[in-house]
């Protein structure tokens, strides 16, 4: 009996160790996500200044956005699916060295046809770098998901917010080719995430030799059912990212149209809402952890919509104000929509990542691009109105079920 006792211990050594949260590499991962998002956003931070060299319309805008965004979309649940099933830890900075391949091109383009090109292989990068990453910040957080979903999501919108700022600083005053200047950050974030890979790859070690704890289903849905809560979330998901698009690829113009802002003056405002975005990521996953995340979705996607409808009428501070509480709310759903459905679906962390991640970059891309003919049809500030009713869709989280009450259930049982 001691022998047996003697064997036990270090399996409950591992199985202590894999509950608690490697706060280290959370935010290791956490900072190359905020590397990776600050050179996606340089795309749409560009966008003044190639609108003005190559006399783009709204609806080339828009097109450029598309096209990043299904690159990066229709991949990453490819990638999740086949990162599953062989995980491949260096992979982290093969995506980045796409990244910073098109950002060179992008600086270089003579084209429109040459920053389509550009766009796309930085949707590449993006496609590879968030399926695995997501699996990285899921084995460091041990017990406490939503809290390391945040961790890791806030490094993507902090980079995301810093993008437009740093492009107001360097590219809006010293034009396309100082993109170029971003290739030190994507050359940061290869060294940064072979560092990460190091991690990743003793950890894949002691999986496949058993000594990791087994995964437990924490529901008994039919596949069904599982499948038709996931479309809710995608729904929701379409939203959310539907409405972000207009304020990530539009806001500036907006802006520019109804209040005549010039300069810098717009990606300053435009940074203030990413900001609040980023802001609302951190907020979101804890308080998911500890409402549960059905009621974070819920207050995040439909209770935003009172404040989605007051912005297109509101002057130029509460415009601010305004936009500053939208993006405090509407990103605080993502990292508990993300461990909802991890949780719907276990064990298949990258390609639930990729399908999500996927999603929301390709409804990003779609929403830029038909907001953009719309613009070019109507107005900016008629897109702004009519986007204000996205986030009633919300009303349809009643339909989720309460995955914490369904576990303490079966515990029960």
């Amino acid at each position: 009996m001691e022998q047996t006792l003697s064997a036990n211990k270090p399996a409950q050594a591992v199985q202590n160790a894999a509950q608690q949260t490697v706060f280290g590499i959370l935010f290791t991962i956490s900072f190359a996500h905020l590397l990776n998002d600050m050179l996606q956003s340089i795309i749409p931070s560009a966008y003044p200044i190639l609108k003005d060299q190559f006399g783009l319309s709204f609806s080339q805008i828009g097109i450029i956005t598309l096209v990043y965004q299904l690159t990066a979309s229709i991949l990453q649940p490819f990638v999740g699916w086949y990162m599953d099933k062989r995980p491949t830890p260096y992979s982290l900075a093969v995506g980045m060295g796409f990244t910073l391949t098109g950002l060179l091109l992008l600086a270089y383009a003579d084209s429109f046809a040459h920053i389509l090109r550009a766009v796309c292989l930085i949707g590449v990068g993006s496609s590879v770098f968030h399926p695995e990453a997501s699996k990285v910040a899921h084995l460091a957080a041990g017990e406490r998901k939503g809290l390391a979903q945040s961790i890791f999501q806030l490094g993507g919108n902090t980079g995301s917010a810093l993008g437009p700022l740093l492009a107001g600083i360097i590219i809006v005053h010293r034009g396309q080719h100082s993109i170029t200047w971003f290739s030190a950050a994507a050359v940061l974030g290869v060294i940064v995430l072979l560092v990460v890979a190091q991690w990743y790859r003793k950890k894949l070690m002691e999986h496949a030799a058993g000594k990791a704890r087994r995964t437990i289903r924490p529901h008994n849905f039919s596949t069904g059912r599982v499948a038709a809560y996931l479309g809710i979330l995608l729904v929701l998901i379409f939203s959310k990212y539907f409405y972000m698009a207009s304020m990530t690829s539009y806001y500036t113009f907006f802006l520019i149209n109804k209040f005549h802002l010039t300069g810098d003056q717009p990606q300053m405002y435009l940074f203030g809402f990413m900001g609040a975005v980023a802001a609302g990521t951190l907020i979101g996953g804890p308080l998911g952890d500890r409402f549960g995340r059905k009621y974070i979705i819920w207050f995040s996607i439909l209770g935003v919509a009172p404040f989605t409808l007051m912005l297109p009428y509101a002057s130029l501070f509460w415009t601010c104000v305004l936009s500053v509480i939208i993006g405090i709310i509407l990103s605080s759903a993502f990292s508990a929509i993300l461990v909802y459905a991890t949780e719907l679906v276990p064990g298949k962390v990258g390609l639930i990542a990729g399908l999500f991640f996927g999603l929301a970059f390709g409804m990003g891309g779609l929403g830029s691009a038909v907001l953009g003919k719309l613009a070019d049809r109507t107005s900016i500030e008629h897109v702004f109105h009519l986007c204000a009713f996205l986030p009633l869709i919300g009303i349809i989280t009643s339909l989720l079920p309460d995955l914490d009450k369904v576990k303490r259930s079966l515990q029960e049982q």
